[in-house]
């Protein structure tokens, strides 16, 4: 055998083998999942009964950074405005918005400046007015200079008057009781710090009034991946995690973090694509180092419903800035890796999310067009390629089938038979292209954070169709 030879060989069971421990991965992580799930279906009917304030709830303070949302603030705030929970604040950051938010802020909730102590506890850009709502004594909008969001979420925190508080999107819809299943953790456990909740696809859905009347799936064909994709991250991918304390990630959309903690951390990191992720590292890395017994879990059935990106461009700059923001989360908190009292953060979390995640994209892209150009061209078998169609493609259909799966056995979102059928059809489809795609968006990410070419916040393009009917 030739030392091309030998090179083909060595390249083609090394892109193999990525593939099936990347799948076997996430195979263990749905294992974990569903473990977690069954657990929590026998203490369900608990849940199911009428809840009753105990007066033990920590009040919340809700966070809304906002740059740009003047087509679907009004609304989350009213969905917020609607939670079922015995004490909370909302506080809307608007961060500088080019475009009505902040007009559309004062005339739906009667705004007026009202002048109040604001504690900096973690430097921000300056404020320029804080305001308070007429007609919600609960009801606060800071308006500062532009620093992007993890600035505008620090701001919140020094305005913060509660013990918790849950940072959310601007363009989200929370469901009634969200809040309270949220923070139950907090509650059942004193070392608990974080918790994150379920974020799924709203556009398709209906909502009027600030509640979300009617359960439904995007026409969209970009909206419908998406839908499938959130299922196998938050359902087995977070759960998964979260099983072990080994969680990374907490979603912008909808996390409560307890406010000691994170100022102790040193807030927000400015400048950061991925400031939740990062602050998430940051607090496992700074509790682990300090020996102090913690946890931070995930919750599957709160459930957040966000405005997902409809078109290509949309998409693709979104996807480019969470793995820019992944890279930046990673590489500022190396010490964690395998780090002495690392635990399952340092020394399995970190380094999975270092090969399979942040490295992926290298090591995918370049065995699609290695294994493609070497069958072309005769170098390889077809049983090397059916090998790799199988674990690269087959093995993916099937991890997208069991978020598919989980979902429908615990939760049943989706009422519809023609849903699932539908969503089985985009579980096949979205192998078959998408994820390659994304695969080059998240490519172009590593690319541009190893460049270090500039990026911010931004703004994505909402439609906000979904809330038309109110």
């Amino acid at each position: 055998m030739t030392t091309s030879q030998l090179l083909i060989e060595f390249v083609t069971w090394f892109i193999l083998c990525y593939f099936v421990a990347l799948n076997g991965g996430y195979l263990l992580l749905n294992l974990l999942s569903l473990r977690a799930l069954h657990r929590r279906g026998q203490e369900q009917f608990l849940n199911e009964l009428p809840q009753a304030y105990s007066g033990l709830e920590p009040p919340v303070s809700l966070l809304v950074p906002a740059y740009n949302e003047e087509t679907t603030i009004a609304a989350s705030i009213r969905s917020m405005l609607q939670l079922t929970y015995s004490e909370f604040e909302i506080i809307v950051i608007n961060d500088g918005s080019r475009d009505d938010t902040l007009e559309v802020l004062k005339r739906e909730f009667n705004l007026l400046p009202f002048p109040e102590a604001y504690r900096t506890q973690i430097p921000t850009r300056d404020i320029r007015c804080i305001y308070r709502s007429t007609r919600h004594a609960n009801l606060r909008v800071i308006d500062k200079d532009n620093g992007g969001k993890a600035d505008s979420l620090n701001a919140g925190i020094n305005a913060s008057r509660y013990p918790l508080f849950c940072g959310v999107d601007a363009d989200s819809i929370l469901q009634r009781d969200s809040l309270e299943r949220v923070v139950k953790p907090f509650l059942n456990d004193p070392t608990v710090v974080a918790t994150g909740g379920t974020v799924r696809v709203a556009n398709g859905c209906e909502v009027s009034g600030g509640f979300l009347t009617k359960v439904n799936l995007p026409k969209n064909i970009w909206a419908l991946f998406q839908v499938v994709e959130y299922l196998r991250a938050f359902l087995f991918g977070r759960l998964g995690w979260s099983a072990i304390n080994g969680m990374l990630i907490i979603s912008g959309a909808f996390g409560v973090f307890r406010k000691d903690t994170v100022i102790l951390a040193g807030g927000y990191r400015p400048n950061t694509i991925g400031e939740d992720m990062e602050l998430v590292v940051r607090m496992h890395r700074l509790l682990r180092a300090r020996r102090q017994p913690y946890r931070i879990e995930f919750v599957p059935d709160p459930v957040c419903w966000t405005e997902a990106p409809e078109d290509y461009k949309t998409l693709k700059n979104q996807r480019i800035r969470w793995q820019r923001g992944l890279s930046e989360s990673l590489a500022a908190n190396w010490g964690l890796l395998f780090s002495r009292n690392g635990g399952a953060p340092g020394w399995l979390a970190f380094p999975f999310m270092l090969l399979f995640e942040w490295l992926g994209p290298l090591v995918e892209l370049g065995g699609y067009v290695f294994m493609v150009v070497a069958f072309l061209g005769g170098a390889i078998s077809w049983q090397a390629f059916g090998a790799f169609l199988f674990v690269a493609i087959g093995l993916g259909i099937l991890l997208s089938a069991s978020g598919l799966l989980l979902e429908e056995m615990s939760f049943h979102i989706y009422p519809r038979g023609k849903h699932l059928l539908w969503l089985g059809l985009v579980v096949i489809i979205e192998n078959l292209g998408y994820r390659q795609i994304n695969t080059v968006w998240r490519l172009t990410g590593l690319y541009r954070w190893a460049m270090q070419m500039e990026s911010s916040w931004g703004a994505m393009k909402r439609k906000g169709t979904w809330q038309s009917k109110q």
